[in-house]
């Protein structure tokens, strides 16, 4: 899961190690050092002649020697308070030395230098480009200014990443509790776009009401897809729950109402109602949705899409979410996704939460989603 992504972000953050740590040297002015010592030499070599010389003439030339020498080289010198200095205010612009500091500052340079190379990386992996605005806005806000640890840089530079990837992702609230706790029958409406495996999904939702001991029932409200009701019966039967069907070319409302009233007679806990898939570009199909949402007036509407959609997910879940006002959004087949970009695009872009991926084909494989769990597959 999410394989591009990670070898992406793990060479992005790399490279701007590499050249951020390699960039902190400062080296000592070797020119002025070298300098300096021949001076040095030549005063040792002169203040020996001087000792040797006999004549006062000499020794006059000498010390003028001498003294020119001397000039210069206090002209060159450079004390341990003044190098100290230079330190201090090289450190004020963000470039430590190895010797006098174990941090370094992450300057509005450095984050302007590696933006782009960031934006293109997010873009590419499939994160909107809403998004990507928002990641790079918050992610400057933690790291410019901030001082890291030239040991641990790569981790601290991660770990903000995460933190701002966490930001955007919203909170799922525990479906199952909202169940349990509110009058019944709860009503649950399956929409999406065509193949998008709200059929398969609704049954792992119905697996896992089984599991925690809530009855439900199911709606076969797709009455346009061929075989779509057959579907179903196949999957009722495998799972034991009871199916409410009406022929094809029904009103799709009607068969939502009629599996409320059957749940309503046999105490029945949840009714589970798939839709037929419409393009969210078809604004026909789109007003049916509506009018099952009008009249069966359900306690959550769950976008299903596929995690590997990439940026069409962001206009599938705008155009529900303006049609019936979205709870949710279940990402089928995120085991096979290998950017993550819909997933952290998705919910932002309607602000609402995903409550579930489908991480493959079998009734077991619905995962409750957990940002932190979420963002640990991504960076581990």
């Amino acid at each position: 899961m999410f394989k591009f992504f990670k070898e992406k972000i793990k060479e992005w953050t790399k490279k701007v190690s590499e050249e951020k740590i390699g960039k902190e040297e400062i080296k000592e002015p070797t020119k002025e050092k070298k300098a300096k010592k021949k001076i040095k030499e030549e005063i040792a070599v002169e203040e020996e002649k001087e000792e040797l010389l006999e004549t006062i003439k000499e020794i006059k030339e000498l010390a003028n020697k001498k003294e020119i020498l001397n000039n210069r080289l206090e002209n060159l010198q450079i004390d341990e308070n003044e190098e100290k200095t230079i330190y201090h205010n090289e450190t004020k612009r963000g470039f430590f030395s190895k010797v006098l500091s174990s941090t370094i500052l992450f300057t509005q340079e450095d984050f302007f230098k590696h933006q782009e190379e960031l934006e293109m990386l997010l873009l590419e992996n499939n994160v909107a480009f809403e998004v990507v605005e928002k990641i790079l806005h918050d992610f400057k806000e933690l790291t410019v200014g901030k001082e890291f640890s030239k040991k641990n840089f790569e981790k601290e530079i991660i770990e903000l990443f995460k933190e701002v990837l966490s930001g955007v992702l919203i909170d799922p609230f525990d479906v199952i509790k909202e169940i349990k706790k509110s009058e019944k029958p709860y009503v649950i409406l399956f929409c999406g776009i065509n193949g998008a495996g709200k059929t398969t999904t609704l049954s792992k939702f119905a697996n896992l009401l089984k599991k925690e001991k809530i009855s439900c029932v199911i709606a076969a409200a797709d009455t346009f897809r061929a075989a779509s009701i057959e579907q179903l019966k196949v999957h009722s039967k495998k799972l034991k729950v009871p199916l409410v069907s009406l022929n094809y070319g029904s009103d799709p409302a009607s068969v939502g109402f009629e599996a409320i009233n059957y749940a309503k007679k046999n105490k029945i806990d949840v009714v589970l109602i798939d839709s037929a898939g419409r393009m969210h570009t078809a604004k026909n199909l789109m007003l049916e949705i509506e009018k099952v949402a009008r009249v069966c007036k359900p306690n959550l509407k769950i976008l299903v899409a596929e995690s590997i959609s990439g940026n069409d997910i962001v206009s599938q879940a705008i155009a529900f979410e303006n049609l019936i006002s979205l709870d949710g959004v279940i990402l089928a087949k995120a085991d096979v996704d290998e950017k993550g970009g819909s997933a952290i695009s998705v919910g932002y872009s309607i602000k609402k939460p995903i409550l579930y991926l489908g991480n493959g084909q079998k009734y077991e494989n619905l995962e409750k989603f957990d940002k932190k769990k979420f963002l640990n597959k991504i960076f581990n």
